[in-house]
């Protein structure tokens, strides 16, 4: 068993907490509808022109997990109503948890 998390780095066009709200939602309910992994805002709780999301997905190989948070940033890049700034990943092995 594997897993994979991802942490992107996103600009926003918004002006309050509400309007950033209305951009951050849509997108953690796409990832998680689509992608069928989980998905938070996690970090720049304060900040209404920035955000972190956090994204996390298990699966039993390596490749697929790559694969699917492979397709989550590149959707995520395209996304017209946000700047994407950097995304990092880790992957970790139910070995490597102990």
């Amino acid at each position: 068993m594997y897993a994979g998390v991802m942490s992107v780095d996103l600009l926003l066009p918004s002006r309050s907490l509400k309007q950033k709200r209305s951009v951050v939602r849509p997108l953690l309910a796409h990832l998680r509808r689509e992608y069928a992994v989980a998905a938070a805002e996690a970090g720049h709780l304060e900040l209404t022109g920035r955000t972190q999301i956090g994204v996390s997905v298990v699966a039993a190989d390596m490749a697929h997990c790559r694969d699917v948070l492979d397709g989550c940033e590149r959707w995520l890049a395209a996304e017209p109503h946000v700047e994407f700034v950097v995304a990092r990943r880790t992957y970790v092995s139910d070995e490597e948890m102990g």
